[in-house]
C-alpha cells in the first residue's frame, strides 16, 4: 500500500454497510486546542444503520466557563454541574474509536482536541485516516455554504439545536447518507480517496502523466470531478501543463477522441497500459 494511504483490510475495505463508523462531534471552551478543553462529548460507533455503542456526556473542563456561556457553543457552567473529568470518559470513547473509522465534520478540528485531551492524560491518540462530511460535501453537493447548519437546511435534515453534541452526531449522520447516495461507494476507503485533500498525489501524478506522454501510451486515469463520484478515464496524454495553477494534464479520450482537460489535484491514480497510440 502507498504510504499516505489508510490501512489495507478492515475497517478501510470491508463493504461499507458492515464496517464500523465512529460518528463524532465535540463542544469546546474555545478554538485552541493547546489551551482549550471539550466540555460536551457525542461518539456513536454505528454499523450499518445500527448504533453499537454510544457515549454521550457533559464534560467538566480544568479551566473556568465564563458565567454567561461559552461563545462558541452557548453551553454553560450550570449545565456542567456535575459532569465527570475527561479522565472518567476516556477508557470508553477509546473503545468506541479503537478499530472504526472516524467520521466528522470538519475534522481535523475535532481530532486535534481529542488528541490534546488524550495526550494531557499521558495517552497519546493517533488519528491518520479519517471521513470529513466537510471535505465530502464539497465534492458532492452544489450548495453555497458546506458549513453543517447551512447543510442541514439545504437538505431538510432535522437539526433542532446546533452547538450541541448529540444533535450535531444526529445531522452528521443524516448527512452521510446523503453523501453516500450521491457518491456511491463500495468502502469508506473509495469516500476517503474522494475527499482527501486536494494536491496529495502531486509530483507522482504529473511524473506518471509525463511519462505516458513521452511514449505516447494510453493510461488509465480514476479521476474525481467537482461534486461527483469518481470515474474511470481511458485517455491519451498530449501535454502536461505545470506552468499553470492548478497543474493540468491535456488530452483525449481514447473513445470518443473528445478533449479534456484534467486537473492534478483531482487526478486519484494514473495506470499505465500496454496500449500504444
Amino acid at each position: 500500500m502507498p504510504a499516505g494511504e489508510p490501512p489495507p483490510g478492515s475497517p478501510w475495505d470491508e463493504p461499507l454497510g458492515r464496517a464500523p463508523l465512529a460518528f463524532i462531534d465535540l463542544e469546546m471552551t474555545g478554538l485552541d486546542p493547546a489551551t482549550d478543553q471539550i466540555v460536551q462529548l457525542c461518539v456513536e460507533r454505528v454499523t450499518g444503520d445500527v448504533v453499537v455503542d454510544r457515549l454521550f456526556s457533559f464534560v467538566q473542563p480544568d479551566i473556568t466557563v465564563p458565567t454567561g456561556g461559552i461563545p462558541v457553543c452557548g453551553i454553560t457552567a450550570d449545565e456542567l454541574v456535575g459532569a465527570p473529568r475527561f479522565a472518567l470518559l476516556a477508557d470508553q470513547l477509546e473503545q468506541i474509536l479503537t478499530g472504526a473509522v472516524l467520521v466528522a465534520h470538519a475534522a481535523a478540528h475535532d481530532i486535534a482536541f481529542l488528541s490534546a485531551e488524550l495526550d494531557r492524560l499521558g495517552r497519546p491518540y493517533s488519528c491518520l485516516f479519517h471521513l470529513d462530511t466537510l471535505a465530502l460535501s464539497r465534492c458532492a453537493l452544489d450548495v453555497p455554504s458546506h458549513r453543517l447548519v447551512a447543510l442541514a437546511e439545504a437538505l431538510s435534515i432535522p437539526y433542532p439545536a446546533p452547538h450541541r453534541a448529540d444533535n450535531d452526531v444526529a445531522a452528521l449522520r443524516a448527512l452521510f447518507a446523503r453523501l453516500t447516495a450521491v457518491l456511491e461507494p463500495t468502502t469508506a476507503r473509495d469516500l476517503w480517496q474522494n475527499a482527501r485533500p486536494p494536491g496529495r498525489p502531486g509530483a507522482a501524478i504529473v511524473a506518471l502523466a509525463q511519462q505516458a506522454m513521452s511514449h505516447s501510451r494510453s493510461v488509465l486515469i480514476s479521476y474525481r470531478p467537482s461534486r461527483r463520484k469518481a470515474e474511470q478515464l481511458r485517455f491519451h496524454v498530449t501535454a502536461v501543463r505545470t506552468d499553470l495553477d492548478p497543474p493540468r494534464v491535456l488530452g483525449y479520450l481514447h473513445d470518443t477522441r473528445g478533449r479534456r482537460e484534467l486537473w492534478v489535484e483531482r487526478i486519484l491514480e494514473i495506470e499505465l497500459s500496454d496500449d500504444d497510440c
